[in-house]
């Protein structure tokens, strides 16, 4: 006869919430395995019922992974000596267990008959407790999942429930992944012993969860929306509807082209927000320039070209190949040897397409030319050319003047300047500046320190075109004083 394997659900708790099908089940057998005896509804277990639990192998144990894999192999083999066995687990089989999917995929491979009787799960109770519908877009997610996680992989504009918030150290890290995304005093709700006598439900500041004295193996986190949409899908919606039937006449009419200047400018706006130091100026830009990146992503889609999720998909994919020492093991001892392995791995990625471009062909040719010089720079040094020394670099320097100095015509002069201006940019990366940022900031103070020279001229009633160069220069030095 072929071994069988019976896992049933024990509800949360309350025995009254076991159902009727595995109470006859547990009624008519001599013993069960049972995952865990810290449950409350042990002690409403039929009486002549011999238990045996798993604890013992949760404190032997380096990690999860090695109990749940001690605990397949043990009810493997007592399925194929004793024919038939009953496997008991808290709640639901199919929420949170993942003893039950393991041991589903060994049962077929071992030819053992596998059968799961439900049970109700923590969620049912959870939801009663706060009096909320489950079809309103409630997300379960596990409290280890989002512990080992760096941002958390939830919708912010669904409210979410989170199992397993067993422990003070779990809450903690919980809650640190949780803040990459939700504020720190965004109401949430910690939910125990739901589906028994003593369930209680508490509510305080997420930044405070780690802190409660009631957290245990029946706790768990019930995180609301935020107060607005925030979601990326949310906005993909937003964008989505201005390019319907029902939406906007002018976002209808925008294609990939007309909005090239768009693109451009909302890139100089953040840019100039970073300049300037500001972050909640930079937090706008950066929205602005997220409506050009999800048009341009609607657009494709309505074309048939490409989908956002295809945009997302295919740079988080690039990522985590360009980074093997973080996702694959691969020990890099600093930032030289990390660029060199990414240009690399680029240089693979281009012979595997059959693309035979170049190490610069990537570089924008519509770069400012600062900044294009200063990438070009960037790239070639990443595969070993480059000065060895800073001392190399300044002889550059100072040659191209000197060459700028002794141009013979205007146009040789004009060639010269222009690998003056090369050279100073690389010395620029040498020292970690950005010259594009810098001289960004040398002509907003001029402008700054400029305008504060007319408004003085113009407060003594004189014009700056009848203003000597010397009257001019002390009231430049004024303003320099004033750190304009």
């Amino acid at each position: 006869m072929k071994p069988q394997i019976v896992v049933v659900g024990l509800g949360p708790g309350d025995p009254e919430m076991l159902t009727r099908e595995v109470w006859n089940i547990l009624a008519s057998a001599e013993e069960i395995l049972i995952r865990t005896a810290e449950h409350p509804v042990i002690s409403g277990l039929p009486q002549d019922l011999e238990v045996h639990s798993f604890d013992s192998i949760y404190d032997e144990a380096d990690d999860f992974e090695e109990v749940y894999d001690r605990i397949i192999e043990h009810v493997i083999a007592e399925a194929k000596s004793k024919g038939r066995v009953v496997y008991a687990v808290p709640g639901d089989p199919f929420v949170g267990e993942y003893s039950v999917q393991g041991l589903g995929e060994r049962a077929v491979e071992e030819k053992i008959e596998f059968i799961t009787k439900p049970g109700i799960s923590f969620i049912e109770p959870s939801l009663k407790l706060l009096g909320i519908d489950a079809l309103d877009g409630i997300q379960i997610s596990d409290a280890l999942d989002l512990a080992r996680a760096h941002h958390p992989h939830l919708s912010p504009d669904r409210p979410t429930l989170i199992a397993q918030l067993y422990s003070r150290l779990v809450a903690a890290d919980v809650k640190l992944t949780l803040l990459n995304q939700y504020p720190d005093e965004h109401t949430v709700k910690l939910i125990h012993a739901a589906g028994t006598a003593e369930a209680l439900v508490e509510q305080l500041s997420l930044f405070e969860i780690d802190r409660s004295d009631r957290l245990g193996n029946l706790s768990a986190l019930y995180v609301p929306s935020l107060e607005k949409a925030s979601a990326f899908e949310s906005f993909q919606e937003t964008v989505a509807h201005l390019r319907a039937t029902d939406g906007c006449a002018w976002d209808r009419d925008q294609t990939h082209e007309s909005l090239r200047m768009h693109l451009l400018e909302e890139c100089y706006e953040a840019l100039q927000a970073i300049d300037a130091g500001d972050p909640e100026a930079l937090m706008e830009e950066l929205g602005d320039l997220m409506l050009q990146i999800v048009l341009h992503a609607q657009i494709a889609t309505e074309a048939g070209d490409f989908r956002m999720v295809d945009v997302i998909g295919g740079i988080n994919e690039k990522i985590i190949r360009r980074h093997p020492h973080v996702f694959a093991g691969l020990e890099l001892d600093d930032v030289s040897e990390v660029l060199h392995n990414w240009e690399a791995l680029k240089a693979e990625e281009r012979e595997e397409k059959g693309n035979d471009k170049g190490l610069l062909e990537g570089v924008p040719i519509g770069l400012p030319a600062l900044s294009q010089a200063n990438e070009l720079q960037a790239r070639v040094a990443r595969v070993g050319f480059d000065w060895h020394e800073l001392k190399g670099v300044i002889a550059k320097v100072e040659e191209e003047l000197t060459e700028v100095m002794e141009a013979a015509n205007d146009e040789d002069r004009a060639a010269e300047l222009g690998d003056l201006l090369f050279a100073i940019v690389n010395f620029a990366r040498w020292v970690n500046v950005d010259p594009e940022s810098a001289l960004r900031q040398t002509n907003k103070r001029f402008r700054m320190r400029f305008h504060q020279v007319d408004r003085w001229a113009k407060s003594k009633n004189r014009k700056l075109a009848d203003m000597t160069l010397e009257e001019m220069d002390t009231l430049w030095e004024q303003a320099k004083e004033h750190q304009v």
